[in-house]
């Protein structure tokens, strides 16, 4: 996790790379609609997250066991409820 600009992107698909792993971002999986909202700067609502944080799960139960899944900082709440991890490194 991290904020926009940090490097997550870089440094996660080198990771990625030389593990021999798959790659997701997290924003890919946004709808059309967060991308717009985001786009004009008004914040995401729970309700607004909660199809993009299915969508991130279903692909992590579709993963092979080792992934490397890169996503921005996102509540508490929502990391240990709706999308809990198979491994963290």
């Amino acid at each position: 996790m991290g904020v926009a600009g940090s490097g997550k992107t870089t440094i996660g698909r080198l990771l990625a790379s030389q593990l021999g792993w798959p790659y997701f971002e997290a924003d890919d999986f946004h709808s059309a609609a967060n991308k717009d909202k985001m786009g004009r700067g008004i914040p995401l609502t729970d309700d607004d997250r909660a199809p993009w944080l299915a969508k991130i799960r279903l692909q992590i139960d579709q993963s092979p066991p080792c992934f490397l899944f890169i996503s921005p900082a996102i509540l508490r709440s929502f990391r240990q409820g709706s999308i809990s991890v198979k491994l963290i490194i």
